[in-house]
């Protein structure tokens, strides 16, 4: 079976792979569709900061195969599939900080979402890692579930009130989201910050106060205009851009929350005004990834209707082209979200 795979420095390559073997607990899903991510593309073209180098962390797929000991899917069963499972026991777990955990980090796809077929080994099927899918809901949605999970993550992190406002640095597909979950949840303004002209043109169309060029020289006036020169109360940081976590601890306001959420390169360093923060009793949240109980919250959401992810959705590659959707997505002059089809549908 078909798998990508990282070959090296900005490269990536279609290997032909031995199918896992399916255990007693396993899952062999056939995968239909599986988001491009933002990590996906520091795996190839950056310098990630986390251990796994597998491409392919948001797949949706069918059941292929079930191990005799699976009791709650069959062979045919559409699903979604996180890849990462905690153990929710553990010192980590018991203190809410599940994607700390140890064997959430152990716990993978094999050999990756990118792939005809994945194994979903027995730890994840057990643990809470397989969510069947209404017919209501696409495979292309049920890409989404993933990164919509991180989004709730970040926002579950934050403490906000229905009125106030929030600037979105970083304009791309879970940018996008968390502006959908800002309007969910009743944030009376909305910024979003990019240097792409086109994202800042899309964030525009999902009905924001005001789309902002990051390196505009009025952006942070801009915002105090807005908001009675306070400064936003929340800031999410949704790309890994040093200079974008600079500009958002300039637009908050005292006593509001700057939220790292895109993914930094490895070794990324920065120099603050650590008395700034301090005077302005800012505080910094990092968020990283997702547990099962934000991965359930973005399923409801989706269901429910209450996010339309398939606005997201700019462009469609077969698996065959996965080297090229992840180029075009590292591009990014005129994509939003990108998915891969395990299909003979192009985008």
């Amino acid at each position: 079976m078909k798998a990508a795979y990282v070959k090296g420095p900005s490269t990536v390559e279609i290997k032909n792979v031995e199918r896992p073997k399916v255990g007693n607990v396993d899952l062999m899903i056939t995968m239909k569709a599986c988001g491009v991510c933002g990590s996906d593309l520091e795996k190839i073209y950056g310098q990630y900061s986390q251990p796994s180098m597998r491409l392919g962390h948001e797949p949706s797929g069918i059941v292929l195969e079930a191990g005799p000991g699976v009791k709650e899917f069959k062979k045919g069963d559409r699903v979604f599939v996180h890849h990462h499972v905690p153990c929710y026991s553990c010192h980590y777990c018991l203190h809410g900080n599940e994607t700390m955990c140890q064997k959430y980090s152990e716990t993978n796809l094999s050999p990756c979402g990118l792939a005809e077929e994945f194994l979903v080994p027995e730890w994840n099927v057990s643990h809470g890692g397989v969510i069947k899918l209404p017919d209501s809901i696409s495979f292309d949605e049920a890409a989404m579930i993933e990164p919509l999970a991180c989004c709730v993550r970040a926002w579950n992190r934050v403490k906000f009130k229905q009125g106030d406002s929030v600037a979105v640095l970083g304009a791309g597909s879970t940018g996008m989201m968390h502006v959908m979950l800002g309007k969910a949840f009743g944030m009376k303004d909305i910024f979003c910050f990019d240097i792409n002209d086109f994202r800042l043109g899309f964030a525009k169309k999902l009905g924001i106060t005001s789309a902002i060029h990051s390196t505009d020289p009025q952006a942070q006036q801009k915002i105090l205009d807005s908001t009675q020169n306070r400064g936003v109360d929340v800031a999410i940081v949704a790309t890994g851009s040093t200079s974008a976590i600079a500009q958002s601890l300039e637009i908050v306001r005292k006593g509001g929350t700057v939220v790292l959420f895109g993914v930094p390169s490895k070794d990324a360093r920065m120099s603050i005004d650590i008395s700034k923060v301090y005077s302005k009793e800012i505080t910094i949240t990092p968020s990283y990834a997702a547990s099962e109980s934000d991965t359930n919250a973005a399923f409801n959401l989706i269901a429910e209707k209450k996010i339309n992810v398939n606005k997201l959705i700019t462009h469609r590659f077969n698996l065959s082209e996965s080297a090229q959707a992840l180029e075009y997505a590292h591009q990014g002059n005129d994509s939003m979200k990108i998915i891969v089809t395990n299909s003979e549908t192009l985008n």
